[in-house]
């Protein structure tokens, strides 16, 4: 990002971690817009992401979510909430434009698990029991691509508040 100017900023993480929240927090502090990727691939699909992966699977998800990332990561003074598992996409990073500063927002998969099964119907990917295993397991795979953003941020403890606020200290540097 040296010499760019900052045009939008990249939350990503394991699901849970609190990307829509502090996205939100972080686009009302900057002025900015929000955009969450599965809100946006819903409403380009017409139905639940529940649904995608039940009716047609996760690649195609993973088709649909491509295409939606392809079209957010070229808007400017937005923040984008990517899902959960788009980092660890083939070719994720390198789609991400310059002048974008990446955040992860770590969690662990118990503090996960916990605001996933709070939130309502069991997440796809945590579906079929055992959802702490699972998530450990998806965590632990995702994890270096996660690693890829510029900056890490523990989302176990702190609040949507207090991350986006984080967050804008480190852009006002």
């Amino acid at each position: 990002m040296v010499g760019e100017p900052l045009r939008r900023v990249l939350l990503v993480g394991f699901m849970a971690s609190g990307k829509t929240s502090v996205g939100r927090e972080l686009a009302a502090l900057l002025g900015w817009r929000f955009h969450d990727f599965d809100d946006a691939i819903e409403e380009r699909a017409g139905v639940s992401i529940a649904e995608i992966f039940g009716r047609d699977g996760e690649q195609h998800f993973r088709e649909i979510e491509s295409g939606v990332a392809s079209e957010l990561l070229m808007e400017e003074q937005v923040v984008l909430a990517t899902g959960g598992g788009w980092p660890a996409q083939p070719g994720s990073w390198e789609a991400v434009p310059e002048g974008t500063l990446s955040v992860w927002l770590r969690v662990s998969p118990g503090v996960a698990v916990q605001r996933a099964s709070s939130e309502g119907p069991i997440r796809p990917l945590l579906a079929g029991g055992r959802p702490l295993d699972r998530a450990v397991e998806l965590i632990e795979q995702r994890e270096p691509s996660y690693g890829r953003a510029q900056v890490v941020l523990d989302s176990n403890e702190d609040d949507p508040a207090m991350l986006a606020t984080t967050i804008m200290k480190i852009i006002r540097g």
